[in-house]
């Protein structure tokens, strides 16, 4: 079981994404705003796994929850 504690990096990471913080920020700015009538995971640019995990860990309220949720609101802002 992995305890290590979660992170915009190692959320990045788990989604096969480049994690620095330049690059997270890149991601971040390159796909905002996202319209309010679309789910997180329904976003085009996610990939079937990713946007499988991202519903998965909102459905269960996974550990992973938290920083989903930052991920989704820092996708909203204008």
């Amino acid at each position: 079981m992995d305890t290590s504690p979660h992170t915009m990096q190692t959320l990045f990471c788990q989604l096969g994404l480049a994690d620095s913080d330049e690059q997270i920020q890149a991601f971040i700015e390159k796909h905002r705003p996202l319209p309010p009538a679309i789910a997180l995971p329904e976003a085009d640019f996610w990939n079937q796994a990713q946007a499988g995990f991202l519903a998965e860990a909102i459905k269960v309220n996974s550990d992973w929850c938290e920083l989903v949720d930052e991920l989704n609101c820092l996708l909203r802002k204008n």
